[in-house]
């Protein structure tokens, strides 16, 4: 049997190291994110709740700001350039999805660079490639912060990722590459997918579809990142059949359990690095 890499308990450790870096600032203001959200979408309801829950715990000032699902693409604009202009404010994310009559890209990329926590801005996504951020996109770095907190050394090696999303997949190549990986980027109409697959050192799966990877796609010195967050039968599960495939891997990550509490507790601590980065510059 595979050894379990625990998100949560990872997620909680960063989540204790940041709230006991809040306690000890010397300014009185604390960090503060803005969630802004279009329309009333069930799971983005939990997700929301989720991460005002957590910024409460290590001390960020979360507040939602919720708009119709009918608002208009300038009335949107006008409500993120305030908060882009708020000194007061260090984060701000839209969440998404965002109603079919709005242009998500357009969105993301209104928000300031200076208050993207969610590292979607495309000035953002550029500086990962020239390895020149100081922000990066939750999910895939949570998937980084997990390997290293199990000292699963990155460089020379075997790296194959199935999805190609703006949100994990490009970003997380980038990453990855920049850490000396060698990396492969696949999708779900990859041929000879699970061959490819199979040679792999680090197989992370984005791909969004239940049950993708078998035992068929892995070996025994394998670790997988499963990033999936998919339904079925009204169960929440992700991308690899846990109970086959994690009898044969090396390390594997669990869902949920794995990356998700990663993900949000990434969105806090790039919500504090952004009030760093503001509080010098004004110093």
């Amino acid at each position: 049997m595979s050894k379990i890499i625990n998100g949560k308990e990872c997620a909680q450790i960063l989540n204790t190291n940041l709230k006991n870096s809040i306690k000890q600032l010397k300014v009185k203001r604390k960090p503060k994110l803005i969630i802004i959200q279009i329309g009333n979408n069930l799971a983005s309801n939990k997700y929301i709740k989720n991460k005002l829950k957590a910024c409460d715990e290590v001390g960020i000032i979360g507040e939602l700001k919720k708009f119709d699902e009918n608002i208009d693409k300038n009335s949107l604009k006008l409500e993120i350039e305030k908060i882009n202009k708020n000194l007061s404010i260090d984060g701000l994310i839209v969440q998404l999805p965002l109603p079919s009559h709005i242009d998500e890209k357009e969105i993301t990329n209104f928000i300031s660079p200076s208050k993207d926590v969610d590292g979607f801005n495309a000035l953002t996504l550029g500086n990962i490639m020239l390895n020149n951020s100081k922000i990066y996109p939750a999910t895939p770095l949570g998937i980084l912060k997990l390997l290293e907190w199990k000292d699963i050394d990155l460089s020379g090696k075997n790296v194959v990722i199935i999805g190609r999303s703006n949100i994990v997949g490009k970003p997380l190549t980038n990453m990855l590459i920049n850490k000396s990986a060698t990396v492969t980027t696949c999708n779900t109409k990859t041929k000879n997918l699970k061959d490819i697959c199979k040679k792999a050192d680090i197989l992370i799966s984005a791909a969004g579809r239940a049950n993708l990877v078998t035992k068929k796609f892995v070996n025994k010195n394998m670790t997988v990142i499963d990033v999936g967050a998919n339904f079925v039968n009204g169960k929440y599960c992700g991308d690899v059949k846990f109970n086959e495939v994690s009898k044969i891997v090396k390390y594997i990550t669990p869902v949920p359990g794995g990356v998700g509490p990663m993900t949000i507790a990434c969105l806090l601590q790039n919500t504090f690095t952004l009030y760093k980065i503001k509080e010098t510059n004004l110093k």
